[in-house]
């Protein structure tokens, strides 16, 4: 059976390839110039057939076969520096996979930055993530399918809690809907009077209580998205997000409602965590790559709350 080619035989295949010769493919590797042509030749050997034509040329340039080789050479150095690479994070602490609950009431912009900004910063660290709502983000957290939980908080809670920023809920509906068509600031009593639609806690942690809600008459959704989908065809009128409904506020698809006792809430979100683990490099870096980017989404003022100090939530439904 033909020997088969060694990572190091490979690793010198694809720098020679990248470099365009075999010297300043000794000085990336560090290597004598003879090390380098001596690697080659063996790797040539071992396969019968040649990769880089020598003869005539300057500079070695790869052969037809080569060419082909090339590619999967490259994928399987690849795996061995993400071997290395997960080895070393290991010795360093580096966590193998950061489990994730996020609240979907988190500004997507948001979301799609930090995960961006962590695949390039920890490409070893495999990444767990469930979306969720309300009591949900928590109940993870203590239960252990969470390392890390990033929304607002409804109700007490057992866990560790960071500030990080904060999303503002304003209340709306179709600009059809009868509260949309009165004059001026809606009263109370006309609020109460129009079906309010209120996503549900799936979680036990605030079972029995409300939150922001002030009509007679509710329906109950497990999802924010259908809620949006719902105001906008105008069945019934809630809070939502304003990063959520922006450009149906700016198209008119949705207008706000001036409710006299309700105004434009700034509910805080926290990362959270058990009290009995302290967060590795990875989770450590999510908690402050959220912070960082909510602060300049929000245009977040650091010194509104202390960092680390719960504060009630006042998140409409």
């Amino acid at each position: 059976m033909q020997p088969n080619p060694t990572l190091d035989q490979l690793q010198i295949f694809v720098t020679v390839a990248e470099t365009g010769s075999f010297s300043a493919a000794g000085r990336r590797l560090n290597r004598a110039q003879s090390v380098i042509s001596y690697g080659i030749a063996n790797l040539e050997s071992q396969l019968g057939l040649k990769l880089f034509q020598r003869e005539g040329t300057r500079e070695p340039q790869l052969t037809e076969f080569g060419q082909a080789m090339l590619e999967d050479a490259r994928r399987m150095v690849s795996v061995l520096q993400r071997i290395r690479s997960r080895v070393d994070g290991h010795h360093q602490g580096l966590e193998a996979e950061v489990a994730l609950s996020v609240d979907a009431a988190l500004p997507a912009p948001v979301l799609v930055r930090v995960l961006k900004a962590f695949e390039a910063q920890f490409p070893t660290v495999m990444l767990r993530l469930h979306i969720g709502t309300l009591g949900l983000i928590p109940d993870h957290v203590v239960s252990g399918q969470a390392d890390l939980g990033i929304g607002g908080l409804l109700g007490d809670v057992e866990v560790h809690l960071t500030r990080i920023g904060f999303m503002s809920i304003v209340l709306a509906a179709a600009p059809t809907h009868p509260l949309a068509l009165l004059p001026g600031p809606v009263a109370i009593e006309d609020a109460r009077e129009h079906t309010q639609l209120v996503v549900t806690d799936q979680s036990e942690r605030t079972k029995g209580r409300d939150f922001g809600v002030f009509a007679y008459r509710t329906w109950r959704l497990t999802d924010m998205r259908t809620k949006h989908m719902l105001m906008r065809e105008g069945l019934g009128w809630g809070g939502l997000p304003r990063w959520l409904i922006a450009d149906d506020l700016a198209s008119g698809r949705l207008v706000e409602i001036d409710l006299e006792p309700f105004s434009e809430t700034r509910s805080p979100l926290f990362a959270m965590r058990r009290y009995d683990t302290s967060p590795k490099p990875a989770a450590a870096w999510l908690i402050d790559r959220f912070k960082r980017q909510l602060r300049c989404f929000n245009e977040f003022e650091p010194g509104e709350v202390p960092e680390d100090e719960p504060e009630p939530a006042t998140q409409a439904s």
